[in-house]
């Protein structure tokens, strides 16, 4: 690897700054402490902030030479509502918060660039340090951005960084295009007639509406988009009836789309919503039909994409550099950003979990899981990633 000396030599730091966070997680839109932590470091390192946009966000500025150009580098900073099942020193002391997700390394590693950046200044122009608020759920990036982000600090591009469970630790992820999907939710209300179960010609059968709808709806995915075309419809959760000889008046279907383009995510939201109308009226039922679009598909841009290549190669070498990595159903907000400016989203490859020391819990070391834990020896080298990619795209000119 070629990481970057003087950041290798502030791992210890940045280790219990991330220690720190992962030990007092906050949720979306509660990252006061958090943010307090992050304007604190970059203000001891001379570097001005501004703070409020995201009503937690904090926005740090690097500027050195005399060029208009400038970059956005993002972290979110939000934990998860869940329980920690870890015991080690740093293990979360607020119950039913967690960074689960990484997200405490994710603000080390961008404090760790803010530092080497700012004492050093090996570019020509301006780095814009996003630290955002409730990244899980919260919108916290689009939130930003009506707080005028873009307006305020003007970009010509916006990078992101995901650690990866999974991916060995020192190699990175990226492709072009789609990378991660869209996040949608549905809940439908079948109502019927309830009436006793006994006597169920006397009522209108919600249950099995429900179930032929949910059936119907399959077809969306086998018959109705291109099998070219990703899409994930899956119910995740069926409510009706509260005892064995009743049948209810009503029954509830909630679960979730996934798409990697809006035009499919626009057949698949209309033709839901068609058949659960039909099926229904063809039992003598009417439905409520609900769909709420959360996040867009995550689209990496090609020209930041081939930049970030390039960073990434040049921190850990071509053979740690996987350019076509599979795209995921998973969502991010990072997405908001991305469909107002370029940029690229990368995955940053966390391990198996073997880094976790004793104390961890029995589960897996993946994303929201409770024995999850971010791998420390990734903060230099996403630190390092995102030194060389400023550097590299903010290079002074050559006379």
């Amino acid at each position: 690897m070629n990481l970057v000396e003087p950041i290798i030599a502030f791992q210890g730091a940045l280790e219990q700054i991330r220690r720190d966070l992962h030990a007092h997680p906050e949720l979306c839109y509660e990252e006061v402490r958090t943010a307090d932590v992050v304007a604190a470091r970059l203000t001891e390192w001379g570097i001005p902030i501004v703070r409020g946009l995201g009503l937690t966000g904090v926005v740090g500025i690097i500027r050195n030479g005399t060029s208009t150009r400038a970059i956005g580098l993002r972290a979110d900073m939000d934990a998860l509502p869940m329980q920690e099942i870890n015991s080690f020193e740093h293990a979360s002391r607020h119950p039913g918060k967690m960074h689960a997700c990484g997200h405490d390394g994710h603000t080390a590693m961008l404090l760790g660039a803010a530092h080497h950046l700012a004492k050093h200044r090996n570019f020509d122009g301006t780095v814009y340090l996003i630290f955002q608020p409730a990244e899980e759920g919260g919108a916290g990036a689009r939130r930003m951005m009506q707080d005028g982000l873009f307006e305020q600090f003007p970009m010509d591009a916006v990078y992101g960084m995901h650690n990866w469970p999974g991916m060995p630790m020192g190699t990175f992820g990226v492709v072009a295009g789609p990378m991660m999907a869209s996040s949608n939710e549905f809940r439908v209300v079948v109502k019927g007639k309830g009436c006793h179960a006994a006597q169920p010609h006397r009522g209108v059968d919600p249950v099995m509406v429900a179930v032929q709808i949910a059936q119907a709806w399959q077809t969306i995915m086998s018959r109705e988009k291109s099998p070219l075309d990703t899409a994930v419809l899956s119910i995740t959760q069926i409510h009706a009836g509260s005892a064995t000889n009743v049948i209810p008046d009503e029954a509830v279907l909630i679960g979730t789309v996934r798409t990697f383009t809006t035009p499919v995510l626009d057949l698949i939201e209309q033709r839901m919503g068609e058949m659960a109308q039909h099926c229904a009226a063809g039992f003598n039922a009417t439905v409520d039909f609900q769909f709420k679009r959360n996040y867009p598909p995550l689209v990496n841009h090609a020209r930041e994409t081939a930049f970030a290549v390039e960073a990434m190669t040049a921190v850990v070498g071509h053979d740690m550099v996987n350019a076509n990595t599979e795209p995921t159903m998973g969502a991010e907000d990072f997405a908001f950003m991305l469909q107002e400016k370029p940029g690229c989203y990368v995955f940053i490859g966390n391990g198996e979990g073997d880094h976790r020391a004793g104390g961890h819990g029995l589960g897996p070391c993946q994303l929201h899981n409770a024995s999850y834990d971010f791998n420390d020896n990734l903060l230099p080298i996403g630190a390092s990633y995102w030194v060389r990619l400023a550097e590299m795209q903010l290079a002074p000119a050559k006379d």
